[in-house]
């Protein structure tokens, strides 16, 4: 399989990381932010959450503070929004990504799968195609109970050093989630090393994701 780079060239990169819930970035796409900060010194990150209570909101920012650790600008904002009553909140939802569209624009957009059936994921993944009509964006996937995984058209292997740092962070800034029975390291492990056997990755492990549109 032919690898594509998708933050070539030089110069500063900038990325922006949106997740419905406090944890859905890191478990979708920690290891490719991993991998991003450590191979693109300059890099700048706008990480948003959505949905948050108080103490899941102290999760998320400790979370997102030792996933960016080494990037040069990172910017994290945690929303206060009900998890599972997003599309309720539409219209101010809306008016945070016009409000995100204004202040940074991205070369790389990871958001949720559109095929996702959390109401909440699927939401956040329109209104980023609603918002970003011409930049590049991936769509990470969840696993979950509802058992909507698909078949992913891009992957980004992984060294099994930085998924072990990320299935790691995930055990240790997510306290609130460990009695939940698929919030497991065997499972974020498993899904790893699928993705990279579909892959055919060099070193057995990525992530997948879904690419609607890109321009070569």
């Amino acid at each position: 399989m032919n690898a594509l780079s998708i933050l070539g060239g030089g110069g500063t990169k900038r990325v922006l990381a949106l997740g419905a819930h406090c944890d859905d970035i890191e478990i979708g796409c920690g290891g490719t932010i991993l991998r991003l900060a450590a191979e693109h010194r300059g890099l700048e990150v706008l990480w948003v959450v959505f949905c948050a209570t108080p103490e899941r909101a102290e999760e998320a920012r400790g979370s997102a503070r030792a996933f960016l650790d080494g990037v040069a600008k990172a910017r994290v904002v945690i929303g206060e929004h009900r998890d599972g009553f997003l599309p309720y909140s539409g219209a101010a939802v809306k008016d945070e990504f016009e409000a995100f569209k204004r202040e940074f624009s991205p070369d790389l957009v990871l958001t949720h799968y559109r095929h996702d059936r959390h109401q909440d994921h699927r939401l956040v993944s329109e209104l980023t195609w609603n918002t970003w009509r011409d930049h590049f964006i991936l769509e990470y996937e969840i696993p979950k109970y509802d058992g909507d995984f698909g078949s992913p058209n891009f992957f980004a292997p992984l060294p099994p050093a930085t998924l072990d740092r990320k299935i790691g962070l995930l055990m240790k800034q997510f306290p609130s989630q460990a009695g939940k029975a698929w919030f497991t390291e065997d499972l974020f492990r498993a899904v790893a090393r699928i993705r990279g056997m579909e892959s055919a990755a060099p070193e057995k492990v990525a992530e997948g994701f879904y690419c609607r549109k890109a321009c070569f």
